[in-house]
């Protein structure tokens, strides 16, 4: 077991499924205390008890509207009784909602896919920074490969909305370097085993965006948690503002 992240504690957005699982699982693993919220994806009992072995201590769970500045407000208050101070955020919560193309994108849904991706983002690292005062923080954002290449054809709010992940990861990252807390982004590829392709990729094209990945094969969630880790840690204490592709050599920035 790692001892990276003894005695730290952790945020994870939309932790209770795929990508977000999986670092929760493997910070635990690292020796880090847990948080994390979901919406629609609750954690399952076995998650729940994995992560409360390897830490040593039962996550804190909170079902949260990562849009609602109310219930993101009252989350970060209760994370901040149980845990004290945070020393990482992962601002996972994200998702394509809806495939729409130029013609079919209505304001409605266009505002819609951008809160779920970037207003749940500038929320939760606003109220959760007050709680970041131990220095050497870290905040990691999840992004997409979508945000580099455009995305599959109908993930045009939803490409726009992780390519503004960078340019606030990049921002951030400047504003917080003198509170030595770093900021970066992880932009995955194609990651198997996540409810976004399971709601939104069909078995034709999985099997057809595998073909173009030189590694020849999709990524799965163990492949984003362990750069996030990295990431997390007092290894990367002078990386910020960076991205971090995971594609399997599918695109290079």
């Amino acid at each position: 077991m790692s001892t990276l992240l003894t005695g730290k504690t952790a945020l994870i957005t939309g932790g209770g499924t795929g990508i977000g699982r999986e670092i929760a699982l493997q910070f635990a693993q690292a020796g880090a205390r847990i948080a994390l919220t979901y919406r629609s994806h609750e954690p399952d009992p076995e998650t729940v008890q994995t992560l409360t072995d390897s830490s040593g201590h039962p996550p804190v769970l909170i079902c949260l509207d990562a849009t609602s500045e109310a219930e993101v407000r009252d989350a970060l208050a209760t994370i901040g009784d149980d845990l004290g101070v945070l020393d990482i955020l992962v601002n996972n919560v994200g998702g394509l909602v809806q495939r729409a193309g130029i013609a079919d994108l209505d304001l409605k849904l266009w505002h819609k896919i951008l809160a779920v991706n970037l207003d749940s983002m500038l929320l939760t690292t606003q109220h959760a920074l007050p709680l970041m005062t131990r220095g050497a923080g870290r905040i990691i954002n999840v992004a997409s490969l979508a945000g580099r290449t455009g995305g599959h054809p109908g993930a045009l709010a939803y490409a726009t909305a992780k390519a503004a992940v960078f340019g606030f990861t990049r921002s951030l990252a400047t504003e917080l370097a003198p509170r030595a807390i770093t900021v970066n982004a992880l932009a995955p590829g194609f990651i198997e085993a996540t409810p976004f392709h399971d709601t939104f990729t069909t078995a034709e094209s999985k099997r057809a965006t595998i073909t173009t990945i030189p590694a020849g094969r999709a990524g799965t969630p163990d492949d984003v948690a362990g750069p996030a880790l990295w990431l997390a840690s007092e290894h990367s204490s002078f990386v910020t503002g960076t991205v971090v592709d995971i594609n399997g050599g599918q695109h290079f920035a």
